[in-house]
């Protein structure tokens, strides 16, 4: 790992003064999300989040090679008594995270620590040759893929077992089939897929979250949005989930996706949520 870290503060420098990569992207969104922050602080701030990414990307091919042993000590549960007692009621969970810390990781540590067999939505990638090496990464502790196209499909299929499917929800969904709302001061369009499967299926849903405790140390933390979804209204489980994410990228806001154009779309004029 000293070896993974030394090539990725080189691969910051060319990332972000040789390329300048996103940086317009980042600087507008950091601004826009906090702005009582002053100018040096968003500077700051940009850097510190160009740094992470670059961390991010290494330790995530870094997956091809990891022991178990070693990605349960860099990742580690915080506590899994909520998984234990959803898992020994028998209760199936649906996981719902955002792009915060390094959630590739997040995956193996879930598999060899509980008893769940995880599932993991993801959309597959058009260049093959790269779609299979993610799919070998990700599936080398034993979490399973499910193809978004294919997710309530599969998720009935799969009812007989005990399981736990993670949905990373902050991704952005197509404006006119999107829950609207208010997300770190911007007008942000959300999918409804996890609300609605959960509600569906009556999952329990559970949202998660990593805390970076040192460099390539990580600490999942987990949290009951709700035991019986089928009794919310509508949008309810979508803003406890926002809400939160919301909280706790502020507490580490280097370690969210900030490079990512979230905010391309307008709210419609007609959408009052």
């Amino acid at each position: 790992m000293r070896v993974v870290y030394a090539v990725s503060d080189f691969m910051y420098l060319v990332v972000f003064y040789g390329l300048k990569y996103r940086r317009t992207v980042t600087e507008t969104n950091l601004r826009n999300a906090f702005p009582e922050k002053s100018e040096v602080e968003i500077q700051s701030l940009t850097k510190a989040y160009f740094h992470y990414l670059c961390d991010l990307m290494l330790e995530t091919f870094k997956t091809l090679t990891m022991s178990e042993k070693e990605a349960v000590r860099r990742c580690k549960f915080h506590d899994t008594l909520l998984f234990d007692r959803l898992y020994a009621e028998k209760k199936s969970i649906i996981l719902v995270l955002g792009h915060l810390g390094n959630w590739e990781w997040a995956g193996p540590t879930m598999s060899l620590e509980t008893g769940y067999q995880v599932y993991v939505i993801y959309h597959p990638l058009k260049d093959k040759n790269f779609n299979n090496l993610i799919v070998k990464m990700r599936t080398r502790f034993g979490t399973r893929l499910i193809p978004m196209k294919n997710t309530l499909r599969d998720m009935i299929k799969n009812k007989a077992e005990i399981s736990a499917t993670a949905f990373i929800a902050d991704q952005t969904p197509n404006p006119a089939n999107a829950y609207w709302t208010t997300f770190m001061n911007q007008d942000t369009p959300v999918f409804e897929g996890t609300e609605k499967v959960a509600t569906m299926l009556k999952y329990p849903v559970v949202f998660c979250w990593l805390n970076r405790t040192k460099r390539g140390y990580y600490e999942i933390r987990t949290e009951l949005l709700t035991e019986n979804p089928a009794g919310m209204k509508y949008g309810e489980i979508t803003e406890r989930f926002t809400r939160r994410l919301e909280e706790e990228i502020t507490k580490q806001p280097e370690t969210w996706l900030w490079s990512h154009k979230r905010w391309k779309h307008k709210r419609p004029v007609n959408e009052n949520q």
